[in-house]
């Protein structure tokens, strides 16, 4: 089983419909195994929630730094 590619596809799946990233959001489990359709032991659910969540939060994290320093930039005179 191939966890990274899962992460990848589920990433993609979550990035491209608001309404199943809310659902991810308020139950991460139970949407990951509706989205992949295979009953998987526990903690391969587990490694695949987790690694959603971290390029999820990284993803948030990079999109406001990015408007802060778009932010910083205007305050400062350019851009």
């Amino acid at each position: 089983m191939d966890i990274q590619k899962i992460i990848t596809d589920v990433l993609e799946k979550l990035q491209n419909d608001s309404d199943l990233l809310a659902k991810f959001k308020d139950s991460p489990t139970k949407t990951i195994e509706g989205l992949i359709g295979i009953d998987l032991p526990d903690e391969q659910i587990d490694a695949i929630v987790k690694g959603v969540m971290a390029k999820i939060n990284l993803d948030e994290v990079a999109g406001q730094a990015s408007a802060l320093l778009g932010a910083l930039g205007g305050i400062l005179g350019k851009k």
